[in-house]
Formats: structure tokens, C-alpha cells, sequence
């Protein structure tokens, strides 16, 4: 972002009332006269070391003319004034009052220039440094016009970069914006002090930091507003410019810096005028002094000592003095002058006013007249100019931005400001490096060096005369110790030896234990193995009865029919063989008899189990019932009696009555055989099956068994071919309660549970298989490692088609699982592994949680209250959320919910988002 689109602190240059209009312009052209090439621009990287600089000599701050201590220049470098150019794009009203109007100026930046229109077809033409357009974000201005001038400073050289314009074209913006709303809109103060910061050392080198401003000709303390008089002092012998009385703060971090900004921007004056809301009153100069220390290098300079009787010099080889570089950095935020005309200034802000145009004027003159070469410069016409007599001619390295507006109503102030840069290209600075040697730090040094190397001495000669005696000692005691040792080695070879022996039964102990383990664990898998063949071969028991009853079906019917022919075609036989047919007929009679009675047993055996399954599926009904009557009490708001309330002694008798005879059954049919009954051919067999498996999935207890035994698959498998609606109700109540468990929800997603589900919902319209199954894929919903996959398998718009039913029920499932998928999103928000906007908002979840947020049904209610609460913790759904009208629910949320923990979430949510609370500041609610 480049500049806001509001008017910023800032203020005009010279305009033209008080420099006059040149005919002979440098850099600028019309359309009849060639343009002039400004001086060549400088280098913008920083000067190097001047070579003629004497080893054994200090580089002196030098004066203004880069006279050094003796009067010989001491290897300056020239150095021009860098001027940069940046346009300030239309405001709000510059976009209602030129709407009809084209913009004064026409930027070129590849060209670095820009034409400045008299009139729509004449204009003239300005050669720059640098063309900033409106677009240019704040890191490219602070590379292109600042940071060639910090890396000097690093470097040792003094610099400046100042801001100069008409009010309200983004001076203060461009330096001091502190960037806390975007740190994309960081000024060059900031970015210039980060950089510092990050290329100096906290243990050697010091920043120290004034904040000053410059109001009605007295320089005024930001940091410490008490003094109000702050005197300018100026070197005698180098020339330099300083504010001893000035508050001094030395920096550690670039957050107690923006602590300053801050705190010194609120010293600031300011005030309202027609062309800037908060027009800058007084001049603001941010000093930054750095003091950094060179160490030297292999090969760098060596330091000369002679010995006491001043012979010969000998050179200390690891002992060199050290090279300081004191440096300053200004960075001048310049208030504009101001036409009265314009800005309706008026008492006390018309005399401010004055100031500054005076304060400006005099900054005028002093370009003017080092461009001009002329051989008086009026330095001392105002306190501004003598602050920034080192910057204008002297030994600084400065850089100019000069901002202006493309307003046509603000030409001549426009002018007036590039005309302002053109003088300034011409002024040349002599850059000088600030270093010098640390001899008092030197001879710190050398006397701490001396001071230890004695001690070390005098410890060494001790130490050495303790270590003989100590060795004398240590001999005796060795000799001592080694007879003691020969003794003690018999004893240890005594006992290995013992030790080795034990180690070797202990191993054969070991590898007779670890035989007999082996053939008991071979045992074990062998009855295990036997086992499992016994409950497959009792698992297909049910199986081989029907095959079987169906095989003895089939043969007794052959052998009626049999005998049917026989009987009604006697055939005529020879007595002998008659007699042995007739036999042979009894025979086959008997064995009919006998099959006709097996046949009854095994019909008994299946209709005492069909029995079995009705009584059970009818218990589970009646119990499910129950349980259903008592949760429906339970989320009644106190209409009901207390009774509804709890379960009576009654009710809990006869679920645990039916919760008795069906573990019974289990036990007795076995769950091999119920489930494969889920296969039969009759319908109300399958329908007693399924509701038996339902029953059995409620306890939790059985739920491991039923997965194990292939119970979730058969279910899945009803879903999909069943076309009887009872079926396909108790087969998903019996997922959704299978669906409870976190393991199961994986293996109900990887056998494509949810399209099934989702499938069942499409096609049912009986409200409670449709709660049923909005129950199953509201249990998945809260599965935190489900969601994108729930998501593409079209979990969300199964749960929302589903609201077509109205039935409350139905609803309070599928705000349930809307909740449980919401809660997750946030949770993951809050680990940082979710990010972008909610998968409920993408798939169009909000418009209903928003409808219904306030439905009369407690459980529906309750569940879309959580829901909003958890999709605007993540500050990504916040404007969806506003645009959307899910401010105003959660704002009654927060103050009227009936629960005491969902209205606290809600106002914690509105207190933690920006965005919510700039909504609220807008439409003027006190929250």
C-alpha cells in the first residue's frame, strides 16, 4: 500500500509567491525549449575508505568547506544531493471536485522524469532521480531514497534524508508511519532504525536517539516536553552542529524506538485546517547518533610503542589500537507553508503559519545560494537552516523526497515544489568519513593486559613450585599403591572367574526357559487356531440348517410326486417283482416320514428363533422409546413436570429388563447367527435382525464385537440395496450409533459410509430415518481428521438438503453436526493447521445457521448459537460473517443467550476481532 487515500501531515515547499518564476529553469523545458540535463546523479552506495587517509592519523569531522584540523581537506568525497519524486494518488475529494479534470502532472518513471501540464497543450518537463508513482509501496521508496544513505551512516558517514512538500501530500506518511494496523506501511524512520539496529553490535557499539521539533523558531524536546528552549551549539573548531541538552535515548530493540515515535508524535503539533485534517505545525528532526567500533584486521594498521629509553620501536603484534566511527543520521519531517487563502488559517494557526513560510523561506535561500555558488550563504537566518548546515554543502551524504498531489486546483504549489528539488540536485556535499583511534580505550586495555599478565606470572611460579611438591608426594603414595594393587588384582581375577562361571549357568538356565516358552506359544496358537475354526464352523451352523431344510424341501417334494405317478399309473408286474417294489415302496414311505419329521424340528428351531428376534426388536423399540420420551423431557424449558425429568424407577426396571434379555439372546444364538440372518430372504426377518444389531450397537460394550464380526459392512450393505423403508431407518440409527466411536467413524468413511448415508438421504422422506441419518454423519462431524475428506463425499450438503423435512428432530441433528464441524474448524484455527475460510460457509451453510440462530427450539438454538460462536473465532470468516447478518445474532447472543458459557464465548469473540469491532464502531453500537 502507498499512501492512504486520506491527506496526510504534511506541508507545501517555497511556492511561488515567494521564490518568483524563473524563465530559465534548470532541468525543465516547454514545448518549444530543450530540456537541461541535471548534474549526473551520485552513487548510491556508500563511499569508500579515501585512500589517502595516513595510517597513523584520525579522519577529522570536518567544517562545512571539509576543512580539517590543520585547514587540508582530509579526502572528502563530493557527493550531490539525490532529490526523489513521489505523487500522492487522489483523495476522496480531489475525486468529487476534479472529476471533470486530468491530473497537473504525467509521471515517466522509466525516464525519471515528469511533466508538469500548463495548460492542456503546453507542459513542461523535470529530470529527477527517482519518479515514484502513486503505486510505489512504502519498502520501494524507503531502498530507493533512504537506505543508500543508512548504509553510509554504517559506514561512518554523517546523513540526511528529508521530506519536503505541499500539506497534505504524505510527507509524515512516507517517514513516520509507524505501520501497527500494516507493517506493509512502515516508514522510513522505522525501516531506516531496524536496519541499524540489525548491523550493529549491543556489546561494542551504542544508537542513541533525540526527537525534536522545531515550532515558532524554538526547538522544542518530543521525548521531554518540559524543555520548551532547547539551545543550538555549534563546534568552534570543526563546524559541527549539535543539541546537548536534548534528551538522549540509547536504544536496544526496534520496539522501545516505535515506543518513542509514539510517544513523541503525541508531543507534536498539530492542527485542522481546510486543506489537511491534521496539518503538521512545526518542523520534526529525528537525530540518530551511532557510535560503532572497527576492529582491526590481519594486515590492518599496527600500533607503535618505543621502549623506556626510546631506541628502537618495536610493534605490538596483538595489540592494536581500536577505530571509532561516530556517525549521525537526520531525518527531517518538514510542515509545509501555506497560502491563507487556502487553508483559512486564523489567529493563533495564522501566526504558526508565518513561522513556517519564514523557517521555509530562509531554507530556500540557503539552496538557492549553494547552487548558485554564490559566496554567501545565509545560514544563519533561522534555526532550521543551522540545524541542517551540515546537510545542505556540508559532509553529509543527504537524499530529498519532494511529495506532491496531482490536484490541478494545487498547481502553483506543485511548482513551487519541483522547483525546489531542481535547486537542491545542484547542491554538492563534501562526504567525509568520522573515524578516529580509541586511545583511552587503548590504554584501558594495555594496563588491564599488564595487570594480568603479572598475576598470571606470579600464579605460574606458584603453581610450579606446588606441582613438584605434589608430584614428590604422588610418587611416594604410587609406590605405596601399587603392591596394594598387585593384591587387589589376584582377588578380581579370583572373582571373574567366579562371576564367569555363574553367567554361563545362568545362560543355560535361560535357553531351557526360552525352549519351553517357545512350545507353550506354540500350543497357545494352536488351540487359538482351533478355536477359530470352531466359531467359523458354528458361525456357518445357521447357514448349513437352511441349505439342509431347503435340500430336505426339495427331496420330499420329488418323492410325492413320485408316488403320485406311481399311484396313478400302477404298473403291471410280475408278482415276485411286485412284491419287492411294494418293499421297496414302504421303504421309501418311512423315509419320507422320518424327513417330514426333521423338516418339523428344523421349522421349529427357525420360528423359535423368529420369535426370539420379534420379542427383542420389539423390546428395543419400547426402550428406545423411552429413552427418546426422557431426552425429549430433558431439553423441555421447565413447561414440563419434574418427573419428565428423570427416568421413573419404572422405566429404568424395564430397560434394564430388555437390556437383560437381549445380552440373553447374544449369548445364546451367538452374533454370527444374528447377523447373518441381515441376509435372509424374508423381509420381517431381516427387519427383527436389523433392529437386534441396532439395539446391540447402543452399548458400547458390544460395538468392538459388531465391527469385528463384519456387522458394519452388512449394515452399509443394507443402505445400499434395501428398498424397505424400516430397514434402511434401523440400519442407519444402528451406524449412527456404531459412528460414536472414533475408530469406527475412520472404517465408516474408508468402506464409503458417508456416500451412503448421503444417498439415503436423497432419496427418504419419512422424518425419522431422516434423523437418523443426520445423526450418523452429525457423529462424523466431530472428527477432526474427517472434515475435507466428509466435505468432497459430500457430507455438509447431505446435512443441509436435509433441512427440507422442517421436522425439529431432523433440524436438531443437522445443527448438531453443523456445531461439531464448526467446533473442530476452530479448534484446528487455533493449532495453526486449518487455515483459509470455513468449509460450511464455502459449501453455503450460513445463510440457514443465520435464519436459525434464533429458532424457537431450545436444542436447535443452543447447537446454532455454538456454531456462529466457533466460526467467528477465526478471524478469516469475519467479514462473511458481517455480510452475511451474523454480527447482530452474535451480538444477542452476548447478551441474551440462556446459557451463561456460550454468551461469555460470544463476547469474548466480539472483543478479539478487529473486524467485528470496527463493524460496531461503524454502526455506532456500544459493546
Amino acid at each position: 500500500m502507498a499512501f492512504a487515500s486520506s491527506p496526510h501531515k504534511n506541508g507545501t515547499g517555497l511556492n511561488a509567491r515567494s521564490t518568483g518564476r524563473l524563465d530559465n529553469r534548470p532541468g525543465s523545458v516547454n514545448s518549444t525549449i530543450k530540456p537541461v540535463t541535471p548534474p549526473a546523479p551520485a552513487t548510491a552506495s556508500p563511499p569508500m575508505r579515501p585512500k589517502s587517509a595516513s595510517p597513523s592519523s584520525s579522519v577529522n569531522t570536518g567544517t562545512r568547506r571539509g576543512s580539517g584540523k590543520n585547514g587540508s581537506d582530509n579526502g572528502g568525497v563530493p557527493g550531490r544531493v539525490r532529490v526523489a519524486v513521489r505523487l500522492r494518488p487522489r483523495n476522496g475529494e480531489e475525486m468529487v471536485a476534479d472529476m471533470d479534470f486530468a491530473d497537473c502532472v504525467e509521471l515517466q518513471p522509466e525516464l525519471k522524469r515528469l511533466k508538469l501540464r500548463k495548460n492542456n497543450w503546453d507542459c513542461e518537463t523535470y529530470q529527477f532521480d527517482e519518479i515514484l508513482t502513486e503505486t510505489a509501496s512504502q519498502k520501494r521508496v524507503y531502498e530507493v531514497v533512504a537506505k543508500p544513505v543508512v548504509e553510509s551512516v554504517l559506514e561512518g558517514y554523517n546523513g540526511t534524508v528529508m521530506a519536503y512538500g505541499q500539506t497534505g501530500t504524505g510527507k509524515t506518511f512516507t517517514l513516520g508511519r509507524l505501520g501497527e494496523e500494516d507493517t506493509a506501511d512502515r516508514g522510513i524512520m522505522v525501516r531506516a532504525m531496524e536496519d541499524i539496529l540489525a548491523n550493529v553490535s549491543s556489546v561494542d557499539d551504542t544508537v542513541t536517539v533525540s526527537y525534536l521539533q522545531l515550532y515558532m523558531e524554538t526547538v522544542q524536546d518530543l521525548l521531554a516536553p518540559e524543555k520548551d528552549n532547547i539551545a543550538i551549539v555549534e563546534d568552534p573548531k570543526t563546524g559541527d552542529v549539535s543539541v546537548p541538552s536534548a534528551t538522549h535515548v540509547e536504544l536496544q530493540d526496534q520496539r522501545s524506538f516505535v515506543r518513542l515515535l509514539q510517544a513523541g508524535e503525541a508531543n507534536r503539533f498539530a492542527a485542522n485546517t481546510k486543506l489537511n485534517t491534521e496539518s503538521s505545525r512545526s518542523h520534526a528532526i529525528l537525530l540518530v547518533n551511532v557510535r560503532k567500533v572497527v576492529k582491526p584486521k590481519t594486515g590492518d594498521r599496527e600500533l607503535i610503542v618505543l621502549n623506556e629509553n626510546g631506541g628502537s620501536p618495536q610493534v605490538g603484534k596483538n595489540i592494536r589500537a581500536p577505530t571509532v566511527r561516530k556517525s549521525k543520521l537526520l531525518i527531517v519531517d518538514l510542515a509545509g507553508s501555506e497560502r491563507v487563502d487556502k487553508s483559512g488559517s486564523e489567529g493563533h494557526t495564522l501566526e504558526e503559519a508565518k513561522s513556517i513560510n519564514l523557517s521555509l523561506t530562509a531554507l530556500g535561500k540557503c539552496i538557492n545560494a549553494l547552487a548558485e555558488n554564490s559566496p554567501h550563504v545565509p545560514i544563519r537566518d533561522s534555526k532550521l537552516t543551522r540545524m541542517l548546515r551540515d546537510s545542505f554543502g556540508g559532509t553529509a551524504r543527504t537524499s530529498l523526497i519532494v511529495t506532491i498531489g496531482p490536484s490541478p486546483r494545487h498547481r502553483g504549489e506543485t511548482a513551487s515544489t519541483i522547483m525546489f528539488g531542481q535547486r537542491a540536485m545542484k547542491v554538492e556535499n563534501m562526504v567525509k568519513l568520522k573515524e578516529e583511534f580509541d586511545y583511552k580505550s587503548l590504554c584501558r586495555r594495555l594496563e588491564t593486559e599488564l595487570d594480568r599478565l603479572v598475576a598470571e606470572n606470579e600464579r605460574q611460579v606458584k603453581a610450579r613450585q606446588d606441582e613438584e611438591e605434589e608430584n614428590e608426594r604422588k610418587l611416594e603414595d604410587t609406590r605405596e599403591c601399587a603392591a596394594e594393587a598387585e593384591s587387589k588384582l589376584a582377588a578380581a581375577m579370583e572373582s571373574i572367574e567366579a562371576e564367569r562361571k555363574k553367567f554361563q549357568q545362568d545362560l543355560a538356565e535361560a535357553h531351557q526357559n526360552l525352549e519351553k516358552a517357545e512350545k507353550e506359544l506354540k500350543n497357545i496358537s494352536q488351540d487359538y487356531q482351533h478355536e477359530k475354526k470352531e466359531s467359523l464352523e458354528q458361525g456357518n451352523e445357521v447357514l448349513e440348517l437352511k441349505l439342509l431344510l431347503e435340500k430336505e424341501t426339495q427331496l420330499r417334494e420329488e418323492l410325492e410326486q413320485e408316488i403320485q405317478t406311481l399311484k396313478s399309473q400302477p404298473p403291471k408286474l410280475p408278482n415276485g417283482i411286485e412284491a419287492k417294489h411294494n418293499e421297496e415302496l414302504l421303504a421309501l414311505r418311512r423315509r419320507l416320514d422320518e424327513e417330514l419329521k426333521h423338516r418339523e424340528r428344523l421349522e421349529e428351531e427357525v420360528r423359535t428363533l423368529r420369535e426370539q428376534l420379534t420379542v427383542l426388536s420389539d423390546e428395543g423399540e419400547e426402550s428406545r422409546k423411552i429413552i427418546d420420551k426422557v431426552g425429549s423431557g430433558r431439553s423441555s424449558e421447565g413447561s414440563q413436570s419434574p418427573s419428565v425429568h428423570k427416568p421413573t424407577s419404572h422405566m429404568r426396571d424395564t430397560i434394564n429388563g430388555q437390556r437383560a434379555t437381549i445380552a440373553k439372546l447374544f449369548e445364546q444364538v451367538g452374533l454370527q447367527k444374528i447377523l447373518s440372518l441381515l441376509e435372509s430372504e424374508d423381509v420381517d426377518v431381516r427387519v427383527h435382525a436389523v433392529k437386534v444389531v441396532a439395539n446391540l450397537a447402543a452399548e458400547e460394550a458390544n460395538q468392538e464385537k459388531i465391527v469385528e464380526a463384519g456387522g458394519l459392512g452388512s449394515l452399509l450393505m443394507l443402505l445400499q440395496s434395501s428398498e424397505d423403508e424400516t430397514i434402511r431407518r434401523v440400519a442407519a440409527g444402528a451406524v449412527a450409533n456404531l459412528a460414536m466411536n472414533e475408530t469406527n467413524q475412520e472404517l465408516i468413511m474408508a468402506q464409503g459410509g458417508i456416500g451412503l448415508l448421503a444417498r439415503t438421504a436423497d432419496d427418504a422422506e419419512d422424518p425419522q430415518t431422516l434423523r437418523m441419518v443426520a445423526g450418523a454423519i452429525a457423529n462424523l462431524c466431530g472428527n477432526d481428521k474427517l472434515q475435507i475428506k466428509l466435505r468432497e463425499e459430500g457430507g455438509i450438503r447431505a446435512l443441509l438438503g436435509m433441512v427440507r423435512s422442517r421436522h425439529p428432530d431432523v433440524l436438531a441433528q443437522v445443527a448438531r453436526g453443523i456445531a461439531n464441524f464448526a467446533k473442530c474448524e476452530s479448534r484446528g484455527a487455533a493449532q495453526g493447521y486449518k487455515t483459509g475460510r470455513s468449509l460450511l460457509i464455502d459449501d453455503g451453510a450460513l445463510p440457514w445457521i443465520v435464519a436459525n440462530a434464533n429458532n424457537d427450539a431450545s436444542p436447535i438454538r443452543r447447537h446454532i448459537e455454538l456454531a456462529l460462536c466457533h466460526l467467528a473465532q477465526h478471524e478469516v470468516n469475519a467479514k462473511d460473517l458481517v455480510a452475511g447478518g451474523a454480527l447482530w445474532e452474535l451480538v444477542r447472543i452476548s447478551r441474551e443467550c440462556s446459557r451463561e458459557d456460550i454468551r461469555n464465548l460470544a463476547q469474548r469473540t466480539l472483543n478479539a476481532s478487529n473486524t467485528f469491532q470496527t463493524e460496531l464502531k461503524r454502526l455506532q453500537l456500544v459493546y
